[in-house]
């Protein structure tokens, strides 16, 4: 049998348009599993569902609107039976120094980034703690480890979800729910295709391997952490940083 088989299972992964979510719902897919895919551009997830296949089910979800938080796991359940693997992916930056950072900015960021992880947890753990199955994975952010001067909020919201990972993971470890962080560093996207080749050879020279990420290396990780073969893998945070950060 193929290691990190998914045949069976069902996963919702949240910013599942943008290039780590796309990926890893991509990855999950392809690994044999059922994908919700959860995100604000309709159109961006109807053409993702599409392209993977019937197995894919696109769900328009504010994470900013607590209702809409609340009706996802019951959207995701209805269209695919079940949800065994949760991926909190979905973040968004808004960038200030504090001094001039307004309640907003930390709000929103904080809102979809951390609180809707929670909310999203709990509204998923009832079914998997009934199964005695479940996987949770958390995508955070190596500035969650180091800092980032503008990006308090972000920061303080991706290392939250480390936080909040290894308390969960104690609580529901008994009954076979696993949770874990994917930790990323720089990684390739649209957003970094824009930088000067100035920025990008000093950013490159701050990490060991000396290159960007790709979305795809997030998601194995993310595959690895959602497989059976993660069983004994709980409360853990994994580094896909190029060693730019090490914890």
């Amino acid at each position: 049998m193929a290691m990190f088989d998914l045949s069976g299972r069902n996963a919702l992964v949240t910013g599942a348009t943008g290039g780590i979510g796309g990926a890893i719902s991509r990855l999950l897919y392809e690994a044999g599993a059922s994908v919700a895919l959860s995100g604000t551009r309709s159109e961006n997830l109807e053409r993702l569902a599409a392209d993977l296949g019937e197995r894919a089910f696109p769900i328009f979800c504010d994470l900013r609107e607590s209702d809409q938080v609340a009706n996802l796991p019951r959207l995701a359940s209805a269209a695919m039976g079940s949800i065994d693997i949760l991926v909190n992916n979905a973040g968004i930056t808004d960038d200030s120094l504090v001094m001039r950072m307004s309640d907003d900015q930390w709000k929103n960021v904080v809102e979809i980034n951390l609180n809707s992880a929670m909310r999203l947890s709990r509204g998923v753990l009832r079914g998997m703690m009934k199964s005695r199955w479940g996987r949770i994975v958390n995508i955070s952010s190596v500035v969650g480890q180091t800092g980032n001067p503008g990006q308090a909020n972000y920061a303080a919201s991706k290392a939250g979800l480390v936080g909040f990972a290894k308390s969960l993971a104690v609580e529901v470890a008994r009954w076979g729910v696993t949770v874990n962080t994917v930790s990323p560093g720089l990684i390739a996207t649209d957003m970094t295709r824009k930088m000067t080749d100035a920025q990008v050879d000093r950013i490159v020279n701050a990490i060991p391997l000396g290159r960007f990420g790709q979305s795809e290396e997030v998601a194995i990780a993310v595959l690895f952490l959602a497989s059976k073969e993660a069983s004994y893998v709980t409360g853990h945070t994994l580094n896909v940083n190029g060693g730019l950060a090490m914890a």
